[in-house]
């Protein structure tokens, strides 16, 4: 499901390319200020690609069946994350919006937040992370329809490469009722509101 290798490098192994990498940019990794930055390193990797270890599946099936008749739709608005590019592994830092029509089933909000952070804390492409967030909704909670927006910028884009600033990506997912009835898709897009810029 997420892709995971099974002959993962041991941590000393990981320490040792981060030590050849900065032998490439021309530095000396004996260094002193130096020194512990492998292990450092591999320390940050353990938080920025931590959702190669968890299921976001799970996080969505503890559900509420009674919900007094609710038939609205939900959505949670700007939710921040970091994630980084698969190609360049160059931070994208943006807010995704998540919304779903629910059927007979709710889940916790803070659930959502975390479904998206799951998705985030991976190597992604800001058009598969929208895609595997909408289907995984989709997938468990089996709602009318589910709709993703996430916004965001590239690092790779402004720091290499063509060096453009304040430039944001947005990416949309709409499934169910989101993509087919014109309306319910109006309503949730004017829930999310106008798109603003992320900087500052």
């Amino acid at each position: 499901m997420n892709n995971q290798v099974t002959n993962k490098p041991s941590r000393e192994e990981a320490e040792e390319a981060v030590r050849i990498l900065l032998k490439y940019a021309g530095e000396d990794p004996a260094r002193e200020g130096l020194m512990d930055t492998p292990k450092r390193v591999v320390k940050s990797y353990d938080e920025f690609y931590k959702g190669y270890n968890e299921n976001p599946h799970e996080y969505l099936s503890r559900t509420f069946e009674e919900v007094s008749g609710y038939d609205e739709m939900v959505v949670l608005r700007d939710i921040p994350f970091e994630s980084h590019c698969e190609h360049h592994m160059a931070p994208i830092i943006g807010k995704a919006h998540v919304g779903y029509l629910p059927k007979n089933k709710v889940v916790g909000i803070s659930k959502l937040a975390r479904v998206v952070e799951t998705y985030a804390k991976r190597l992604q492409v800001q058009e598969k992370m929208t895609a595997e967030i909408a289907d995984c909704i989709q997938d468990i909670l089996e709602p009318y329809g589910v709709g993703v927006v996430i916004q965001a910028t590239h690092e790779c884009m402004s720091t290499r490469g063509v060096h453009k600033h304040g430039v944001s990506m947005v990416t949309s997912r709409m499934a169910g009722a989101f993509r087919e009835d014109e309306k319910t898709r109006r309503e949730f897009l004017a829930v999310v509101g106008p798109i603003e810029s992320l900087r500052g």
